[in-house]
């Protein structure tokens, strides 16, 4: 159990700075009110556990302890409910209905859509 807690803990590192960097850099590449670079870090976050969820595990290229790293540890670092959530609520607080709608409504349409393809993905391979 400790090991795993220590796999998870890796790999939510490495997801989380991800996180920071890349939702910076598209933040400031278009400074909008709307909340793109969460919304861009959650929809790839979506395609990149579709593809690891798609992959054969069981005797596959990869072990176990590196699918914990890679689905629970680092997409669960990089991806992020609670600023979504958070980044949501002060669209709705500030009166951005139209920004609000499109956050919510794009982010669950297109997160499902990445996760589906990422899986047919890597069924492909």
């Amino acid at each position: 159990m400790l090991r795993d807690f220590l796999l998870v803990g890796m790999g939510s590192f490495l997801g989380g700075g991800s996180r920071f960097i890349v939702s910076k850099v598209i933040q400031a590449w278009a400074p909008l009110s709307f909340p793109l670079g969460t919304f861009a870090v959650n929809i790839l976050g979506c395609l990149i556990i579709g593809f690891l969820s798609g992959l054969h595990w069981p005797g596959g290229w990869m072990s176990p302890s590196m699918k914990l790293v890679l689905t629970t540890g680092f997409c669960g670092g990089f991806t992020t409910f609670s600023t979504f959530m958070n980044e949501s609520t002060a669209l709705m607080r500030d009166g951005n209905y139209l920004y609000f709608a499109l956050y919510i409504g794009l982010s669950v349409t297109l997160g499902l859509i990445a996760v589906v393809v990422g899986n047919a993905c890597a069924k492909m391979i």
